[in-house]
């Protein structure tokens, strides 16, 4: 059997119409209604909406949970399993949720509050950085003071995060081929979402955690570990600490994965991971189409 790894995309990922293949199939029902009765909106209307408004943090978050939830169940429903599992930001509760670290509205609720908490915060910005000299980057953070390495996604792609002064400082004094500004609402993944942590926390400490069925690499620690007190802790740092893929996608050949499966909208992840690593196969889950056929026994 080919060792695989399921990864799951974050903010980002999301467009107008995602998963609307799925709204026929009675077991995604059951799940977009449950959403509802949890969100009080729904997931199915508010993807269709071509003001955009999946776009803004108060629904992205929500709404990639459930569509990369129920392709999760899909996949199961074929007999597929992952040996390893891992997501990006956002992406991590759907790992969790597909490692039985927690069911389906338990992750929900996390969600929604982490969301509410996220689009509410309004201090600092955040930019992506692409084609850039690390060494040089590296040593700008350091000596910049109110600045972090948000997302270490790929050797050449990275995302800021920080005060407004220190994140244009440092897009002015480290060369690079494309500096942007990212359209968020604060600066995520860094000491400036320490209260939005704090306050995330009260609900995240009612969740009971499971052990993992199969081991997860969460983003602040790329190292797999199936311990709920471990898991729950590393969720507990995430909001405020880096999101360190970049060394996940190092890691996964080094534990003899040899697959790995991006589930959910886009091809974000497999896009930034194929500048990373070789000889290991990338696939993508982002539709009904995509499903693999279903597993028969013989």
């Amino acid at each position: 059997m080919t060792k695989t790894a399921w990864v799951f995309p974050g903010q980002g990922s999301q467009s107008i119409g995602m998963g609307a293949d799925l709204y026929a199939l009675p077991a995604a029902q059951q799940k977009f209604e449950q959403a509802a009765q949890i969100l009080g909106w729904s997931v199915t209307e508010l993807c269709q909406d071509l003001e955009d408004k999946v776009a803004r943090t108060l629904y992205t978050q929500p709404c990639l949970y459930v569509i990369e939830s129920i392709l999760v169940d899909l996949m199961r429903d074929r007999g597929q399993q992952p040996d390893l599992v891992a997501g990006h930001s956002l992406g991590e509760y759907v790992a969790l949720y597909a490692a039985g670290v927690f069911d389906f509205e338990a992750g929900l609720r996390l969600v929604k509050r982490r969301a509410e908490l996220m689009d509410a915060a309004s201090e600092g910005i955040m930019a992506a950085l692409l084609g850039f000299d690390r060494t040089q980057l590296e040593t700008q953070i350091a000596q910049t003071e109110g600045v972090v390495l948000a997302n270490d996604n790929n050797a050449g792609q990275v995302v800021i995060s920080g005060t407004v002064e220190a994140v244009e400082a440092i897009m002015t004094n480290v060369k690079s081929k494309r500096a942007v500004k990212l359209n968020v609402s604060g600066a995520f993944h860094s000491p400036l979402m320490a209260a939005a942590a704090a306050e995330f926390q009260q609900v995240l400490d009612e969740v009971e955690f499971r052990s993992a069925q199969v081991p997860v690499l969460s983003n602040v620690d790329p190292t797999p570990t199936i311990d709920p007190l471990v898991l729950k802790e590393r969720l507990t740092q995430q909001m405020t600490g880096s999101v360190r893929w970049r060394e996940i996608t190092l890691q996964l050949p080094e534990v003899g994965i040899e697959k790995v499966v991006e589930i959910g909208p886009g091809k974000v992840l497999t896009g930034i991971m194929k500048r990373t690593i070789a000889n290991v196969a990338l696939e993508n889950v982002s539709s009904l189409a995509e499903l693999p056929a279903v597993a028969v026994s013989v």
